[in-house]
């Protein structure tokens, strides 16, 4: 089963942090969602979302679940982001583990893997380019309906999402902006694709596309224009720092360059990624952003590629929010540009301090 990860987690040897906890293994389920009908009208039988819980659900004196909070992975990445490898150390044991802000005895946490991702249904799985086309506003109606449908959960504690979940969290806060005490989205901007974000996107898009060799997505062997797709990645993913520290000579570079590139196109699908990368389509959350009603906070990095904080949107949008609040962490040693979304040690002091001002 192929997949990719977008969500670099570093390149770098991860030392363990002494205040970092080992959690529990999470259990693992497939909800199956019958009937469901995408916003380009085009409709599934059913679809698969797979998914990963840790802890058990507590109901408050309202009849409401108090403890669930639900964490959203990047473009391309699964909930194996979080849990496994270098992202498990990264994110997984500096907040499942116990006396950690999300700590796993106390919250039940949720962690999907998204439509078109990991192990849900998505292009690669049979029906390659005639997998409909879906959105972001479709797998917030899945991420939605495994919750109250699959798993009954009324309540969310929390909605946390990085890179491509952050931007869902924005949209969770409007679609549902009763449904959850509060929302942190991480590495994300609350604006339609545009300016360079779109550029590079659409860059990745017409490589595949324009290939003889994707066939209309009915290929039999990766096409060749996925290497480009994976060069484009590795390139966004981290930030320049870090980039020439690891690659200070021509050859040297040539040589990360090519090793990186390679171990990618391993996990990488050509439809999968591009209906990953396409799936954005839809997303503007900015006419919507007063709907939010459910405090948040929204945090960027100052070295980010991605969301470069020049530009001011973060800044400007979040105005909107009735309770919003932006917070941009500054470059260091530490960050690992876009790619510090997941690693929490950077973050989670926030991300601790905004759980105990939102205590109801």
């Amino acid at each position: 089963m192929r997949t990719f990860a977008f969500t670099v987690l570093a390149l770098l040897v991860t030392v363990r942090d002494s205040s970092a906890a080992d959690f529990p293994k999470p259990d693992e389920g497939d909800a199956i969602l019958k009937d469901f009908k995408f916003t380009s009208s085009e409709k599934l039988s059913e679809i698969k979302i797979h998914y990963r819980t840790l802890a058990k659900p507590v109901l408050g004196k309202d009849g409401k679940i108090a403890n669930a909070v639900l964490i959203l992975h990047g473009t391309g990445g699964s909930g194996t982001t979080f849990i496994e490898g270098k992202g498990g150390d990264l994110f997984g044991r500096e907040l499942f583990g116990k006396g950690q802000p999300l700590d796993a005895e106390r919250f039940y946490l949720v962690i999907p893997d998204n439509l078109g991702h990991g192990k849900s249904s998505k292009p690669s799985n049979g029906q390659h380019a005639r997998f409909p086309k879906y959105g972001y506003e479709d797998m917030i109606s899945a991420q939605h309906r495994l919750l109250t449908e699959a798993l009954k959960i009324n309540h969310l504690r929390l909605v946390l999402g990085t890179s491509m979940g952050g931007m869902h969290a924005w949209l969770w806060g409007q679609r549902y902006p009763e449904f959850m005490d509060a929302i942190m989205p991480l590495a994300s901007l609350p604006t339609e694709m545009s300016g360079r974000n779109r550029m590079w996107r659409k860059l990745i898009c017409d490589a595949i596309r324009t290939d003889p060799e994707w066939k209309n997505g009915d290929y039999e062997v990766q096409p060749r224009s996925l290497r480009t797709v994976a060069q484009m990645l590795f390139l966004m993913s981290s930030n320049p720092m870090i980039r020439q520290n690891e690659a200070p000579t021509m050859k040297k570079a040539d040589e990360v360059f090519d090793k990186e590139v390679t171990m990618r196109l391993k996990g990488m699908d050509a439809n999968d990624v591009l209906y990953a990368v396409e799936s954005s389509w839809d997303y503007n959350p900015g006419p919507g952003m007063k709907k939010i009603r459910a405090p948040l906070l929204a945090i960027n990095f100052a070295d980010d590629l991605i969301n470069p904080p020049e530009l001011g949107i973060l800044e400007r949008e979040v105005k909107s929010v009735p309770n919003g609040k932006a917070m941009l962490l500054p470059a260091s040693e530490e960050t690992i540009g876009h790619g510090t979304h997941t690693k929490a040690t950077i973050w989670k002091q926030h991300l601790e301090k905004f759980l105990k001002d939102t205590e109801r």
